[in-house]
């Protein structure tokens, strides 16, 4: 494989892997049954295959007959699969996962899980407990940039953190300012004077908020945006109250309605241009693209699993989209009786029996099971044949969600009709 293929992560490429992790994170042990095997690219055949073996003969000595049980099971189902791809592993390396993922007392429900890093794996691992190690894949997938936001009125302000997708709020806080009107005979000037002097203590309160939440994230934050409602964020950024580290990631103003979560929200949606490079935005665009070739008489646009692939298999398809939320999977078996090969499509795996599936052209049992590859990476596969761009749509934002919901999680821009 060429160097710079290998080094270049797509967005499609994270947003799968980032999936998997979540889901992979999901899973629990009766007990420490759950397997995490981490195989570098340099990982030497012979040693792994006797780790394994002495593995194999180490868990006689666990004491739980269900664990040891299903601690054997997938050792046994680790070796099988290592031999079916006969150590061959990707240039990255590769992570297996496997173990009892049933949540029924007394059920064994043994499945393995592969995975391949988005940078090259260094670590050499075998661990065994009651969840799957995810740590140093989870370090890989850590978001690089970040984005601050703070919506600031008089009254009120509220500060986030845009990281990817996601917004979180951060904090929320209120001056306890009173309006202009003043009683008990004071003076006019001298009530200006201290609500003046409130305001500027409220702004600084904030200031020195907003350094204690950004500054250590100061090398990932791509921007920060200030909004609300009238004048009032020009006159606290016109204060220079911020550290000069955090004020030099100021990207822009935005009018918003609002100063609390509400005004976040706002921001974000009202910040296209100020966010073009922010993954939420990247998606809004794409979908919202797709969304209107679909209206468009003739429209460059086709949705649903039949006709998506159908495009692909002929080459029409510029852009897919693949909702995240797609858990479907690719069984490809094997007829060790008349040599068949076919792919099953799965759309509750989880409920899928892979022992008692029968060939579909002599009906023999006798199937070898030569690949489970989520239904994402088989697309994608398809998509980079054919020189197509893949984008996986996450449901966080509602034009996600409204691609899942309202087509299926599955479209494509065409070529040409």
């Amino acid at each position: 494989m060429p160097k710079a293929r290998i080094e270049e992560i797509s967005e499609a490429e994270l947003a799968v892997f980032k999936k998997k992790l979540r889901k992979l994170a999901q899973f629990k042990g009766k007990g420490t049954e759950l397997i995490s095997l981490y195989l570098p690219p340099d990982a030497d055949r012979s040693t792994v295959t006797g780790q394994l073996t002495e593995e194999m003969s180490q868990s006689s000595n666990i004491k739980s007959p269900s664990t040891r049980k299903n601690v054997q099971g997938a050792l046994r189902r680790i070796q099988n699969f290592l031999k079916v791809i006969d150590f061959k592993l990707p240039a990255y390396g590769m992570v297996v996962f496997c173990g009892n993922i049933s949540e029924k007392e007394g059920r064994s429900d043994i499945q393995l899980f592969t995975l391949k890093p988005i940078k090259q794996l260094k670590v050499k691992l075998y661990w065994c407990d009651d969840e799957f190690h995810l740590v140093p894949l989870q370090e890989m997938a850590a978001p690089s940039d970040i984005f601050g936001i703070l919506a600031i009125d008089k009254n009120e302000a509220t500060i986030a953190m845009l990281i990817g997708k996601k917004y979180e709020i951060l904090g929320k806080f209120t001056s306890g300012i009173s309006g202009k009107h003043h009683a008990g005979g004071q003076s006019a000037a001298r009530f200006e004077r201290l609500h003046e002097e409130a305001v500027h203590e409220f702004y600084k309160r904030i200031a020195e908020k907003m350094n204690e939440i950004f500054l250590p994230h100061e090398s990932k934050i791509k921007g920060i945006l200030v909004s609300g409602p009238g004048i009032t964020k020009n006159y606290f950024l016109n204060r220079q109250l911020l550290d000069h580290r955090i004020a030099a990631k100021i990207i822009g103003t935005i009018d918003t309605s609002y100063t609390d979560e509400s005004g976040i929200r706002e921001t974000v949606n009202k910040s296209d241009e100020l966010l073009k490079d922010a993954e939420i935005t990247k998606e809004r665009s794409i979908v919202n693209n797709f969304l209107g070739e679909i209206v468009k008489p003739g429209g460059l646009a086709a949705y649903g699993q039949k006709e998506v692939e159908e495009a692909l298999a002929i080459g029409k398809v510029s852009v897919l989209l693949l909702s995240e939320a797609i858990e479907w999977q690719v069984f490809k078996f094997k007829c060790n009786k008349c040599g068949n090969e076919e792919e099953v499509f799965v759309k509750e795996p989880l409920r899928f029996d892979e022992g008692s599936y029968k060939c579909s052209k002599c009906s023999s049992g006798q199937i070898e099971l030569l690949e489970q590859i989520d239904y994402i990476d088989w697309a994608m596969e398809k998509a980079e044949k054919i020189d197509a761009e893949t984008r996986v749509i996450s449901t966080d934002t509602s034009e996600g969600e409204q691609f899942y919901k309202g087509f299926g999680g599955i479209g494509a821009v065409l070529r040409y009709r």
